[in-house]
């Protein structure tokens, strides 16, 4: 015979031994419990099945809303505006870039010098006692033994300085150069050094000089490299002479920045691709067999979703749409190079409802020197068409939301009905454990009286 016990919530557990009918209460009791809890099991499972699949669905809603956000952008007025763009034909010598509107055209510049500053080189001595110089009015005082390293570092981090320095060998010379360009009146670099420190190389001046240029054969001249004077609406920069002879400066007219314009698609496009893969992942992931745990109750619970599958072909259908009122060549997507994929196998395939988008860079680049007006039209037009289709499914009020919100509303539904059930179990188990203890002290005290009459019955029969 054996013996147990059934643990109930908020209770001292009642022992059901079995010692006097010589069954095994207890397991009997948890087996007609566990029989009973399985209602509670297929329920708790369901709930776990759908809070996975509101937790996807939700997932699913915010890469919508980012992806109806990348589309929007397309709506911005500032993204097809035309701007201005300069090119050089040897941009190694001369740079030149927009700085405001140009005259468009092209320019011949010639280089026949650059600006450089002015400079002064003197030979160092380390000093044998603390030592003041001083340059162009500014103080920098050496400490007995110091070098020329600790001079130039000295000098160089003054930020009120007028010269850079720079140690040549093996710390004999130091060269102080002006820190602007281009020619000055009278003297320049002025040092003073009563502890000899620096002496002056003869024959090392050298004073500072413009640049000298022509623009078309107007000359011209610069205190710095770069020139915003020479051409209006365009920064020349002078890198190096033009000795092989003149450089051309184009200014080209206005037009939109292909660059940020294809820059923007391709945002578009990485965020469309992943929203829909993501979504796929969910359309054609099965469910586990036999789920063990709750996370993989969860799995495969959108597995072929009748609403996101419709979706998704509303999705690519909005990529290939011709929008009304537009003219033939100008009228969708398309027509800039976007595109989605072709779908492979059956037509009722994923991969075939969703194919992925992908860019033709040279029909853009086409597109936006052709027609640059049109394609703005139809991007703004199609942006604000598209991004209400994803709208109208994830968005506040949208389907997916009722989706979610009708799935919590289950969810919390489950949740109390298991409670429920549950409490209605413990009832029932505490119900069994009394009956079955009842029964087992009825059979004891039936057991004790046998016992009596037997030794009674016994005790007669001796004595007669």
């Amino acid at each position: 015979m054996s013996s147990g016990s059934v643990s109930t919530s908020g209770t001292t557990p009642i022992s059901v031994t079995g010692l006097a009918s010589g069954l095994d209460t207890s397991s009997i009791i948890q087996a007609l419990l566990e029989a009973e809890r399985q209602p509670i099991t297929r329920l708790t499972n369901q709930e776990e099945k759908l809070s996975g699949q509101q937790s996807q669905m939700q997932k699913i809603q915010t890469s919508l809303m980012s992806l109806s956000f990348a589309a929007e952008e397309f709506v911005l007025p500032s993204l097809f505006e035309g701007v201005q763009s300069a090119s050089s034909s040897e941009p190694a010598r001369v740079g030149a870039t927009i700085t405001g509107g140009a005259g468009v055209g092209g320019y011949q510049v010639e280089v026949t010098q650059l600006a450089n500053s002015a400079q002064r080189s003197f030979a160092f001595a380390s000093p044998a006692a603390e030592d003041t110089i001083t340059i162009d009015g500014r103080e920098y005082t050496l400490k007995a033994g110091a070098t020329a390293k600790e001079l130039a570092s000295k000098i160089n981090s003054d930020g009120k300085g007028t010269v850079y320095a720079a140690v040549q060998g093996k710390e004999e010379t130091i060269v102080l150069s002006s820190r602007t360009t281009g020619a000055v009146e009278g003297e320049f670099i002025e040092v003073s050094d009563p502890g000899a420190v620096l002496s002056e190389k003869a024959g090392s001046a050298k004073e500072g000089k413009n640049a000298e240029y022509t623009v078309d054969g107007v000359k011209g001249s610069s205190t710095s490299n770069t020139v915003t004077e020479a051409i209006a609406g365009v920064s020349l920069t002078f890198s190096g002479l033009t000795s092989a002879g003149a450089v051309t400066i184009a200014v080209q007219p206005p037009a939109p920045n292909l660059k940020t314009i294809e820059t923007q698609l391709e945002s578009f496009v990485n965020t469309y691709n992943k929203t829909v893969e993501e979504i796929e992942a969910q359309l054609t992931t099965k469910p586990v067999e036999r789920p063990q745990s709750a996370s993989e109750l969860s799995i495969g619970s959108l597995f072929g979703d009748g609403e996101l599958t419709s979706m998704l072909s509303s999705m690519r259908e909005a990529m290939y749409e011709t929008i009304k009122g537009l003219p033939e060549g100008m009228s969708s997507p398309l027509d800039l190079g976007l595109s989605t994929g072709a779908g492979t196998g059956a037509s009722s395939s994923q991969s075939s409802l969703s194919g992925l988008l992908k860019i033709n860079t040279a029909t853009l680049a086409k597109a936006i020197q052709e027609n640059p007006g049109g394609a703005a039209t139809m991007m703004q037009q199609w942006s604000l068409s598209f991004s209400k289709t994803v709208r109208d499914a994830a968005a506040p009020g949208g389907s997916l939301e009722a989706r979610v919100n009708g799935d919590e509303s289950q969810i919390r539904e489950m949740k109390e009905r298991v409670a429920t059930m549950s409490e209605m179990l413990l009832v029932r188990q505490k119900a069994l454990e009394q009956t079955y203890s009842q029964l087992e002290e009825i059979l004891s005290r039936n057991s004790a009286q046998s016992a009596w009459l037997t030794s009674e019955q016994a005790q007669l029969e001796a004595n007669g």
